[in-house]
């Protein structure tokens, strides 16, 4: 699956006719969109990469003593 390059005749045509730049069909939303999803994509992968290398872990887990009546 191929994206299509950034068509730059068609973004000047836009931002000629006066269309916001970002917004949903803005003219430089593709160019943002695209690095930006990258970027969260490795991140995320990155994440969960360190995760899954990590020992399992809980919070707050220590070595607890209960006292009794007949002794610890």
């Amino acid at each position: 699956m191929t994206k299509p390059a950034f068509d730059f005749e068609t973004a000047l045509r836009q931002l000629q006719s006066g269309q916001a730049l970002t917004g949903k069909d803005g003219p430089l939303t593709p160019p943002i969109k695209q690095p930006a999803k990258a970027a969260l994509e490795a991140e995320t992968g990155q994440y969960l990469e360190q995760k899954q290398l990590q020992p399992g872990r809980r919070n707050g887990h220590s070595k607890k003593t209960v006292k009794t009546g007949s002794g610890s």
